[in-house]
């Protein structure tokens, strides 16, 4: 028997759902954005551009990741910090498929108080596909698509074994439904921001008007619409890491959802859910961004030559593994005798801890530093400039 899906149905797309199911997870998740906000509102400028690089950095990649496409971290810090007027140094080579979704994304965001139009979203698509040329492939950029080897389908397994999740409106209806999904988007009326992203991401998903890319384009919509419910275009929290944790969830619920009736209360349960774990997530990234800066700020006096300072800079982003002088050397380009002669001072300043071991395992992780307010600052000199309880010194 055929599936009928929402789109198909009479009502559609009149949305519905159970207001009152939602009220106590909806002001849980407003008092958690209040909170994130009074928490960033009270760090300094600098903090506060650290803290929206990183969560922007995040949510580029993992709405890229959630798609299969694996980005260059460097490259998406790079494209951000260029676009927002950022200096971290050293501004390397962007591809122009990662300077897209950078662009989609500080578009939706940085612009939220603009309409969305047709218009806007054709120059979104296209920035996420440069190297299209929309006069001469299937996959049109920048353009509806036109369903010309089909319908379009969601599909997954092996070929003569494929399941069939979703398939969208045709395409002659596309205009008439992005018209109708673009006049609610932008009317002004009661509805809460961040129910209508909710809304807004199932909707426009749903139409899925594109050849590729509906779904980045989905969650860009979406934090257009938090960000209008924030009044504010800097980002602290990421919907699209949350949603790439519970990527599984987040097609089952969606499949079951677009297979149902108008009724989409257990979605929106899902989307308010998601996202109250999204903002909590973010406290953790706060508490990063704070531990690099209170990092800094103790190593301030502290001669730190060119090649100690871009390995703490990594060290301190998105280092894994254990650090060796090898490893040391490799980051800071130099030679084996000269990272050692570095860690040394390093160890000598209580900057850097020997683990424990010996022989080629010899392996170094930073000391912990005390909040501020308690111990001494790295004014009073460098020979206790860090402290760890568990490795000897050097």
């Amino acid at each position: 028997m055929r599936r009928i899906y929402i789109h198909e149905r009479p009502d559609w797309p009149l949305f519905h759902w159970n207001q009152e199911a939602l009220t106590n997870l909806l002001a849980a998740v407003r008092y958690r954005q209040g909170r994130l906000s009074g928490r960033m509102a009270a760090l300094g400028f600098d903090l506060r551009q650290e803290a929206t690089l990183q969560t922007l950095t995040e949510d580029v990649l993992k709405t890229s990741d959630i798609e299969g496409e694996t980005l260059d971290i460097e490259q998406v810090r790079s494209a951000l910090a260029r676009r927002l007027g950022i200096d971290i140094g050293g501004l390397g080579h962007v591809d122009r498929n990662v300077d897209g979704i950078v662009r989609v994304m500080l578009d939706a965001t940085n612009c939220y108080h603009l309409p969305l139009t047709a218009k806007r979203l054709w120059e979104w698509h296209a920035w996420l596909f440069p190297d299209i040329d929309r006069y001469s492939r299937p996959t049109a950029a920048g353009a509806w698509r036109e369903d010309r080897t089909g319908p379009m389908q969601v599909v997954s397994g092996p070929i003569g074994r494929e399941r069939v999740h979703f398939e969208a409106p045709p395409a002659e209806r596309i205009d008439e439904e992005m018209a109708r999904f673009l006049e609610w988007f932008n009317e002004s009326d009661e509805m809460d921001g961040v129910i209508r992203a909710g809304q807004a991401h199932l909707w426009f998903v749903t139409i899925h008007p594109f050849d590729d890319g509906n779904g980045r384009i989905a969650r860009a919509i979406a934090d257009m619409a938090l960000a209008r419910s924030e009044q504010s275009p800097q980002r602290f929290y990421s919907m699209s890491s949350q949603i790439r944790e519970e990527r599984a969830g987040y097609y089952k619920i969606l499949e079951a959802t677009q297979q149902g009736s108008m009724d989409v209360s257990v979605w929106m349960y899902w989307f308010l859910d998601c996202l109250q774990r999204a903002i909590d997530r973010a406290e953790t990234t706060l508490d990063a961004v704070l531990d690099k800066a209170r990092f800094w700020e103790r190593v301030a006096g502290l001669s730190l030559n060119e090649r100690q300072r871009d390995v703490f800079a990594r060290l301190l982003d998105d280092f894994k593994g254990k650090l060796t002088s090898s490893k040391w050397a490799k980051l800071a380009k130099c030679s084996q005798d000269t990272a050692l002669r570095d860690i040394k001072e390093l160890i000598a300043w209580g900057v850097l801890l020997r683990n424990p071991g010996g022989g080629r395992s010899v392996s170094y992780k930073l000391a912990d530093f005390e909040a501020p307010g308690g111990g001494q600052s790295a004014g009073d000199g460098p020979p206790d400039v860090g402290k760890s309880r568990d490795a000897p010194r050097d």
